[in-house]
């Protein structure tokens, strides 16, 4: 077997990460490979990647469930996954037209089999332990927002059921692990 690659960066755009191989659909990008993330399976073998990022990029496709398998199939055991996407409250979610879906706190407990989400609603094969969830990493913010933050990170579920709908913040950073 081949060893894995150390990084990937799906739908990076023009802002690639640094080290990653990047892959977007749009040829005018920074992107070493170019392919629609709608189209299954992308073009690289089981277990390829220790990391993958993908960075405001999942609420624009069709299908999470299938995303998430195949980043699933392409992830070496113990792979590390950060994904970025809105805020399900956020008024930036919702201004965007090519937004598809919208997330929250338990969003990808659907693929932790930790959580009773998962045991319960058993969608998929896909499996990633949900190590942090983090609200607004990328987004800086003034004095209120920042102890806004503070707040939702330290109790992100109370933050969303008490919270969020008085003070909604924009994005939020899942910090997944596959599990093979």
């Amino acid at each position: 077997m081949n060893q894995p690659v150390k990084a990937l960066d799906l739908g990076c755009g023009n802002k690639k990460r640094e080290g990653a191989v990047g892959l977007d659909f749009n040829d005018r990008t920074a992107a070493d490979v170019i392919h629609d993330l709608n189209s299954f399976p992308y073009p690289f073998e089981a277990s390829a990647f220790e990391e993958i990022y993908l960075d405001n990029v999942l609420e624009h496709l069709d299908d999470v469930l299938k995303v998430m398998e195949e980043v699933y199939r392409i992830s070496s055991n113990d792979a590390q996954v950060k994904v970025i996407v809105p805020y399900f409250r956020s008024r930036w979610a919702c201004i965007d037209p090519t937004h598809q879906h919208f997330f929250t706190v338990d969003s990808f407990a659907y693929f932790d089999p930790d959580n009773e989400i998962c045991r319960r609603y058993d969608y998929s094969l896909a499996r990633f332990t949900v190590e942090q969830v983090v609200f607004n990493e990328t987004i800086p913010g003034g004095l209120i927002k920042r102890l806004m933050n503070m707040v939702a990170n330290r109790w992100p579920r109370g933050y969303e059921t008490y919270l969020s709908h008085l003070y909604p913040l924009d994005d939020i950073t899942f910090y997944l692990r596959a599990i093979k």
